[in-house]
């Protein structure tokens, strides 16, 4: 296994974000659509956030397939807005991080996501599934 490999070898650079302007039932789309579970939060390309799948079940019936469940989302995804569901206090990595320093802050810190950030500027987001491909290649 090379431990020096840099985590933008395995990073997500085309990242699917969100703005504080977009309401939760567009982050529910995304999520579903897109078949993720994490989706950074920004203004302009500076990350202020990440809104988790989990952080909409929390306050949600986002897995329910009845259609009345679904309406009761639409009501209760009007009462909160993207800000006050999101992570707002981020750990982040640089591109050059590598593999393994990231894997060691995701185990400690039980988070399942780290947004990239470059220059301030978001530039990709690793997940645990990630890394777990990653160490599937590797045997």
């Amino acid at each position: 296994m090379k431990k020096r490999t840099p985590i933008s070898a395995i990073m997500t650079t085309d990242v699917i974000t969100l703005n504080l302007t977009d309401n939760l039932e567009t982050a529910e789309s995304l999520f579903k659509k897109n078949k993720i579970r994490h989706i950074p939060v920004v203004s302009g390309d500076h990350i202020i956030g990440i809104l988790s799948y989990t952080d909409l079940l929390r306050i949600s019936f986002a897995d329910s397939v009845n259609e009345e469940e679904q309406d009761v989302d639409t009501v209760v995804y009007n009462m909160s807005t993207i800000e006050q569901v999101m992570a707002k206090n981020l750990v982040s990595v640089t591109s050059n991080s590598t593999i393994k320093e990231v894997a060691e802050i995701l185990s400690k810190k039980e988070f399942h996501a780290l947004p990239i950030v470059d220059d301030n500027k978001l530039v990709g987001i690793v997940t645990t599934t990630d890394l777990i491909n990653f160490l599937i290649e590797q045997f």
